[in-house]
């Protein structure tokens, strides 16, 4: 299965429609991390199997935290901010395990980042509107899980593979 994660958008609804009209068909679900600045109640939200609230989405309509069952998967999905992830990774960790999740995705820092723990893959899109840290890319992140393998591939804004952003994991 593949999984296109999203995260950080800031109000730049356009390219979420892009992103989605890009890869529509081609990926299994679309997950995103918060701060879309988004009312909850819009039409593009039906395209997203999850998405959670961010710091910056005053809506109420949004969970802070959403858990999605895909295939073999399940997903723990938190903006970030609530799980302190400008710290570490302990919270989401736990509240992560909790859910029985196998994949953890979470915003809010605007770095790109993935690793695995404790069985569950970590993973940071970073932003798709404004990048933050060392690897300062305007990224998506595609996450494709298959036998004992995730592959984890970042995107630019224009639907290009950014080369040296490519991890493999063992499940």
């Amino acid at each position: 299965m593949q999984f296109l994660v999203v995260s950080d958008n800031h109000g730049d609804r356009e390219i979420l429609v892009e992103i989605v009209a890009h890869w529509q068909g081609k990926v299994d679900g679309f997950f995103h991390c918060g701060d879309s600045e988004l009312p909850s109640s819009d039409p593009l939200w039906r395209n997203f199997n999850g998405f959670v609230s961010g710091n910056c989405d005053f809506d109420r309509g949004y969970l802070n935290e959403a858990v999605v069952k895909m295939g073999d998967e399940t997903i723990f999905i938190s903006h970030g901010h609530l799980t302190n992830v400008r710290v570490d990774l302990t919270t989401l960790l736990l509240k992560a395990q909790a859910a029985k999740a196998t994949i953890a995705l979470f915003g809010h820092t605007h770095m790109i980042g993935c690793e695995r723990h404790d069985g569950i893959l970590f993973l940071n899109p970073g932003s798709i509107a404004q990048p933050r840290g060392p690897l300062a890319y305007h990224s998506y992140a595609i996450i494709e899980a298959s036998g004992d393998n995730y592959q984890v591939q970042y995107y630019n804004r224009q639907h290009e593979v950014i080369p040296q952003l490519h991890f493999n994991f063992k499940r």
